[in-house]
């Protein structure tokens, strides 16, 4: 769907209201865990409405709106309507710092800022003295208590509830007849929609202007690639201010589709995968590779037997697409294709295991599918590499999980990979009006397909620039246009583009041998005791590794091979399972494998707590590597000692 240059968001949800007026938009939770539908009409006249109480307020066009809050209806009722009258939010999720708004917040000059519940009001109240432009809070939820309050009357700061809000603008709308319809029609694609703060993975957050063509021009093509049918729903369960997840519900609400809201909590979003039997379900790859985990331990807990023949029909499955891969062209492609000799090598044994795969469907791949409910058409994960023993199991055993790139500052999709046709551990090829190449990190030479390089993307999606820092924006963009992604690349022979990591993430030893962590992170998170590894060695002789361990399965070998121990901690530092991780490390990493010697972890430190978000993650789940340094600085020091 093309929409034209005058076309805003708050447009393209008009015309879905038109469209598909009576189909809901939204499903929200109750407090009985049952869900309420949003029909599409009403969703746009909340926006309307809690625009025209942003009019009342004295909010002007292109004005910073703040919007700190977590997914759920009302995060969209207000981002709608702070967009519909031309203004822009400036969001950020609940586990956002102190620290983290008081920098958000101060550069953009927010006078108004919309927060989710008591809690963000009390750390709103307590940086008042360094917000001074702030004067007003609008509060979803009804639950502050009565020493903010009282905080807030000594600051003299105006407080609204979001509900009574909606109550006046309606009325407001009554007395004052189409004066936020004007508004909405005088919005144009060129005018900010948000400016969103990259997480701060470098420590160094910058706030990144997109614009609304940035946003829909993207739905030019991805409803392609991501087809939905009105009314088919959409789990809904990452942080919305994070670009991923809101383009993804741009493209639901585009579609006539239907936003569940959910959590990233493996229990509570299977469950309502079952209960709200969605078509897509967009998702990092950390949530899928929880459900993964969370698949293999459901097989074990049945028992010997039926965990034997999941093992066995799985390792079936595996093998039988990887010679379907090779003899159909599914595998990324750096050299000629030599489809004969494929089928010569495969055809027979692919052709034999036919039954055997299909009575793996009956007895095994149907169960894991109806994991996601009847009606899913498939997965969307981004925002993070996606581990390639969790992408081959799913594509293996029926499950399709597609695999989408991009960046805060190109809105963010750049590349997706199809659901039609697949090829396999690739994004595959660039969108629609989207230009992608590839350069030499030294010189900025631009290289051929199959040579590894920088990503540059040009094109209508890359944003507008870094707000009140031209300085960081002529540095992100050269003067022809093209953003540096600082991801490093290769382009296929067919032009899909396969990401080999992040050049900022590149670890320097003292020998002067540059190498990426990710790779090595990702195959040591292949073993079942390793929930997680981050790698390091900045300026070291050797690498060492952070390995959080996984708890149940450190239990059950210990239980399994009679280890005594008093504690789990002391069960960690005991010589056996010192060993054990010893052992998996260097299975892992090593030349058999394709790791170069000075790419092997020398020392580990293993770690017991899980690695949360706001402190060792981004909101994404990824790791924040300047945090890590710092939380963890005497356990990654204590791996280098002489």
């Amino acid at each position: 769907m093309i929409f034209p240059p005058d076309f805003t968001v708050p447009k393209m949800l008009q015309k879905s209201a038109v469209d598909f007026a009576e189909i809901p938009a939204q499903k929200n939770r109750n407090k009985d865990g049952s869900f309420t539908p949003v029909l599409f009409r009403e969703l746009f006249q909340t926006a309307l409405d809690f625009g025209a109480a942003l009019i009342s307020l004295g909010v002007q066009r292109q004005q910073p709106v703040g919007l700190i809050a977590d997914n759920r209806e009302e995060w969209l009722d207000a981002s709608m309507g702070i967009m519909s009258i031309g203004a822009f939010d400036v969001p950020r999720g609940c586990d956002a710092t102190p620290g983290d708004l008081e920098k958000i917040l101060s550069i953009t000059d927010c006078k108004i800022v919309v927060a989710e519940n008591g809690v963000q009001v009390k750390k709103l109240v307590n940086l008042k003295e360094s917000l001074p432009a702030l004067e007003t809070i609008i509060c979803f939820n009804d639950d502050l208590k009565d020493d903010v309050k009282a905080e807030l009357e000594q600051r003299k700061m105006k407080f609204y509830l979001f509900q009574d809000l909606l109550n006046s603008g309606k009325k407001w709308r009554v007395d004052h007849k189409g004066i936020v319809e004007a508004e909405l029609d005088k919005g144009t694609g060129e005018e900010i929609a948000t400016i969103i703060f990259t997480s701060g993975t470098t420590g160094n957050p910058k706030g990144v202007m997109l614009t609304h063509h940035n946003f829909l021009i993207q739905l030019d093509e991805t409803e392609d690639r991501i087809y939905m049918a009105p009314g088919q729903g959409c789990l809904s369960v990452l942080p919305v201010w994070h670009v991923f997840e809101r383009e993804m519900e741009y493209i639901v609400l585009s579609q006539g589709g239907t936003l569940c809201y959910s959590k990233p909590i493996v229990s509570m979003l299977l469950a309502d995968l079952k209960t709200l039997n969605p078509s897509i379900f967009p998702s990092v790859p950390r949530v899928f590779e929880a459900i993964y985990d969370s698949i293999h331990k459901s097989w074990k807990k049945a028992g010997p037997i039926p965990n034997a023949m999941f093992k066995f029909f799985v390792k079936l499955a595996l093998i039988h697409k990887r010679m379907e891969r090779c003899m159909f062209g599914q595998n990324p492609c750096f050299t000629t294709l030599n489809k004969p000799l494929w089928w010569i090598l495969f055809f027979i044994p692919w052709f034999l295991m036919w039954p055997l795969y299909g009575v793996g469907y009956f007895f095994v791949y149907r169960n894991i599918k109806a994991v996601f409910g009847s009606n899913f058409t498939g997965g969307v994960t981004g925002g993070g590499s996606f581990p390639k023993k969790v992408d081959e199991f799913f594509w293996a055993t029926g499950v399709r999980i597609i695999e989408a790139y991009g960046l805060t500052e190109t809105a963010p999709m750049v590349a997706m990979r199809p659901m039609a046709c697949p090829i396999f551990r690739t994004i595959g090829t660039s969108i629609r009006h989207v230009q992608v190449r590839v350069v030499d990190p030294n010189d900025g030479f631009v290289l051929g397909r199959c040579q590894q390089g920088v990503l540059q993307v040009k094109g209508p999606t890359v944003m507008k620039g870094y707000y009140k820092r031209p300085d960081l924006t002529e540095k992100a963009i050269n003067p022809e246009g093209w953003f540096d992604t600082g991801d490093l690349a290769i382009i296929t022979k067919r032009d899909e583009i396969q990401i080999k990591g992040r050049i900022k993430d590149t670890i320097v030893l003292l020998g002067g041998e540059n190498l990426e962590p990710v790779p090595i992170e990702a195959k040591l998170s292949e073993s079942k005791y390793i929930a997680r590894a981050v790698v390091v060695g900045q300026d070291q002789r050797y690498l060492g590794a952070l390995i959080l361990v996984d708890k149940d399965e450190i239990i059950t070998f210990a239980e399994e091979f009679g280890i005594p121990y008093d504690g789990f901690e002391n069960l960690i530092a005991s010589e056996q399972i010192q060993k054990l991780y010893e052992s998996e490390i260097g299975s892992l990493i090593n030349s058999k494998n394709g790791f170069k010697i000075f790419e092997r972890v020398n020392k580990f430190v293993l770690l017991t707590e899980p690695f949360s978000i706001g402190v060792e993650l981004s909101a994404k789940q990824e790791v924040m590597r300047h945090r890590v340094s710092q939380i963890y600085k005497d356990q990654i020091d204590s791996m280098f000692e002489e």
